[in-house]
This record gives C-alpha cells, sequence and structure tokens, in this order.
C-alpha cells in the first residue's frame, strides 16, 4: 500500500521517484488528515456521502513528503482515500470582507494536494479579510481521470466530486449568516483536478445527486471563479469537454496557468477562455512562459510568483475585497 500511494503521490506531484537508480524521497504516512489547531472538520452530507459501494473502499490516510527541489523544499501532504467529504472553516482576519471562497485541491482526482493547494491558499485569502473554507472531497477516480490500466481517460457514471463540490457551496451559502458573509459573495479557487471542478460548478447548475434535504434547494452557482493550471477542460481536437456548457450565467472567471505545464497543457485553459468569450462572460487570463504545474503559492523565482498579486487585484474589481 505504501509504495503504490507513492507512485501514485510521484506521478501526480512530480516528486523524486525511482528513475536512473534514484532512490524516492522518503514519505511520512500518517491517518485520516487533520485541520490545524483551533479548526474543525464538519462533513458535508447529513449521513454517508451519495452512491458510495458498501464495500471495496481502503481507509483515508495522508501522506507526506519533502523533495527539496520542488515545492520550495518544503513538505507537501496528499491525502488518500477519502470517503467522507468534509469542510474546514477558516476565519477572516482583520477586517471582514463579508466574502467567502471554497478552495478545491488538485491531484488529478486521485488524491488532494491538501496543503500546497488547500490549506496555504486559505491563509492567503484568510489573511485578505475572506472567509475560507477547504474542501476535503472523495478521492479516488471521483470524476474524469486518468486509467493507468486501460491508458485512457475515464468519466465515471457517478461524478462524486462534483457531487461533493456542489454540496458544499450550498451548505456554506445555507450558513452565510452564522459565517458573517453576503450569500451573494461566495467564490470557488481550485487547482488543477481542482480548477476543473471550478468549471464544472461555474457551468453545471443542476444536482449532480438526489437532493437529501432542505439545503438542496439553496443554489450552488458560485458567484466568482478562479481556476489555477486546470485541467480534464481540453478534450479531443483541442475542444472543450462536452459536459461544459458556458453561459450568460456562468461567474466570471481568472485563469492562471505557466506555458510549459508538462501535466496540464495550456490548451485548457484557452478552450476555457474561448468559450467564455463567446459567452460574454467577464474573464482575466494570465498564462506565464514559466511554472511548470503545481506552483500554487510557493515562491518559485519566476515571474509567475506574480500571480497572487494579480488575483488580489481582480478580486477588488470584483468587489471581494
Amino acid at each position: 500500500m505504501r509504495r503504490r500511494g507513492w507512485t501514485r503521490w510521484a506521478g501526480l506531484l512530480g516528486l523524486a521517484g525511482m528513475i536512473g537508480g534514484a532512490a524516492p524521497t522518503p514519505v511520512q504516512r500518517s491517518g485520516i488528515w487533520r485541520p490545524p489547531s483551533g479548526l474543525r472538520q464538519e462533513p458535508i452530507w447529513p449521513g454517508a456521502a451519495p452512491d458510495m459501494a458498501a464495500a471495496g473502499r481502503s481507509a483515508e490516510h495522508s501522506e507526506t513528503s519533502i523533495n527539496p527541489q520542488r515545492f520550495a523544499g518544503r513538505p507537501v501532504t496528499g491525502v488518500f482515500d477519502v470517503t467522507a467529504p468534509t469542510i474546514t472553516v477558516f476565519p477572516a482576519k482583520g477586517i471582514a470582507s463579508h466574502a467567502a471562497m471554497l478552495v478545491f485541491p488538485g491531484g488529478g482526482f486521485q488524491m488532494l494536494a491538501i496543503d500546497l493547494e488547500g490549506s496555504e491558499a486559505c491563509d492567503w485569502l484568510t489573511a485578505r479579510g475572506i472567509v475560507c473554507i477547504l474542501v476535503k472531497y472523495r478521492v479516488p477516480n471521483s470524476n474524469h481521470h486518468w486509467d493507468p490500466v486501460c491508458k485512457c481517460a475515464v468519466t465515471p457514471k457517478r461524478l462524486l466530486a462534483l457531487q461533493d463540490a456542489q454540496r458544499a457551496i450550498r451548505l456554506v451559502r445555507s450558513r452565510a449568516a452564522t459565517l458573517r458573509i453576503d450569500p451573494h459573495r461566495i467564490g470557488v479557487i481550485g487547482f488543477s483536478a481542482g480548477g476543473y471542478l471550478v468549471a464544472q460548478t461555474s457551468n453545471i447548475l443542476t444536482p449532480a445527486y438526489r437532493p437529501v434535504d432542505a439545503i438542496d434547494r439553496v443554489s450552488s452557482r458560485p458567484d466568482l471563479a478562479v481556476a489555477l493550471y486546470p485541467g480534464h477542460l481540453c478534450r479531443a481536437g483541442a475542444t472543450l469537454d462536452p459536459g461544459i456548457h458556458v453561459s450568460a450565467r456562468t461567474p466570471p472567471t481568472l485563469l492562471v496557468q505557466a506555458w510549459d505545464d508538462p501535466t496540464d497543457p495550456i490548451c485548457n485553459s484557452i478552450v476555457y477562455a474561448r468559450a467564455l468569450d463567446e459567452a460574454g462572460v467577464p474573464a482575466e487570463v494570465h498564462l506565464f512562459g514559466k511554472g511548470g504545474h503545481a506552483f500554487a503559492l510557493r515562491r518559485t523565482g519566476l515571474a509567475v510568483d506574480g500571480w497572487t498579486g494579480l488575483l488580489e487585484r481582480w478580486l477588488k474589481d470584483n468587489r471581494f475585497l
């Protein structure tokens, strides 16, 4: 199990592996991921999450690794085998903007880069007065993904990650008064596979699951959307995923990606940007020459490090700050 988990982790985040005889970076395995001290995870479903098989699931665990050549030489933690999705609320600091952002970490719908593309984004947002909600959605194989067995892309019948993302947005909006946020100023930000969830929640407004309670009568449409190096959008012939139907109801969107991304080519941002333009949706697109994949909020020494300043300006332009 450790080797299998390591292989997935290495392939998804580009950590050192058994290449050319090099020893893999040591990985520390632990149990269920826990949020930072003082914060609490909450289940997003009133009971068991929908459409889950009764058996055959491994227990959730996390793996932490350090690769001095990537991610600023700091630890990165991946969460695997999530069957009980949760949200963790990070309260705003300083002067509250009364806006909220849900964060969808990436990981190819195989795992979740929970700190690199999750809690660290929340730290940035809360420092600017935005309530941040970190979504731990179900993995693996919970949405469109690469299957190493058939060596092909697979779209499962039930999009479990989308179900969790929609439910999380509804749950947050239903608690707007308690969270002291404006129910019409709720945005989403996602990285890689999480960026695909941003596009899905922005355009798939009908429930991806059978409603379970009154919360499911609340809108799941985000009011603002940010996708960092999104994947899964560019399909055969450089066309947009046919399941994404961009319309005038799609929220204003910011796209950020590096031209040299070896994991998710810039075609993903380009085809989506073109669809946003054709639908008349306000959008802003930043394509950096270098930065690779999974640069997130850690310093690379490249121009791509400036993307957070562009995000901050854009959030102000859209009255989220």
